[in-house]
């Protein structure tokens, strides 16, 4: 499990026979071969550690497809959190580090107020797990929905975000990764085995049965 406070950044440098290894900007203290590390929100399994930090992984074909690290390759800058610890501060949100898809930039932009907007398309399948002032991550980032329409989402970055995470390297048209809010699946799940005859809108006691609340 993850909280989506990134801890570092790192580059790819390398990426070959379904393996990839990415070098933080700082050697990771006390790690273990085995231990789950998120790359740009997707847990990854450590396989190996070289003398100049780098970590090597494995990828399986689902995960390049269903996230954008094919796509950034060799070069390209990822966010880096090792697994939660026992007794951490949970900072950010429960990250599973499960992407559900991949999604491209809509726009980065500065508004009046000042405030730095990141608005990414919504892919259909997702759009029941997204509401405003819930929680989404974007490339591991755990971030709150400040906007929402039919065919996009918005957060707000604010510049610690801009200057520690790789956001600032994603441009309109790339690929991000997304994962939605694990009680919004849930919760979606639940709602999905009521029986046709039962489709009505859900009551408290509807979420407190299926352990919501």
């Amino acid at each position: 499990m993850f909280t989506g406070l990134v801890e570092q950044t790192g580059v790819i440098v390398r990426m070959y026979a379904g393996r990839i290894t990415v070098r933080p900007e700082r050697p990771f203290e006390k790690t273990e071969i085995g231990e789950s590390i998120a790359v740009n929100g997707c847990c990854l399994t450590a396989e190996r550690f070289f003398d100049d930090g780098s970590v090597e992984f494995f990828t399986l074909a689902e995960t390049l497809r269903r996230t954008n690290l094919g796509a950034i390759g060799t070069g390209g800058k990822v966010n880096l959190e090792r697994a939660m610890s026992a007794g951490g501060r949970m900072g950010g949100h429960i990250v599973q580090g499960h992407v559900d898809a991949a999604a491209r930039v809509r726009s980065m932009e500065r508004l009046a107020d000042g405030d730095i907007e990141f608005a990414v398309e919504l892919p259909p399948e997702l759009a029941p797990e997204i509401a405003m002032k819930g929680s989404i991550t974007i490339d591991g980032v755990s971030l709150t929905v400040a906007g929402l329409g039919e065919d996009y989402f918005s957060v707000r970055l604010i510049p610690q975000t801009l200057n520690a995470t790789a956001l600032k390297e994603r441009h309109p048209g790339e690929m991000v990764n997304l994962e939605t809010d694990i009680i919004a699946k849930y919760l979606r799940r639940q709602l999905s085995l009521i029986s046709p005859a039962e489709k009505r809108k859900p009551t408290w006691n509807d979420l407190q049965g299926a352990g919501i609340l």
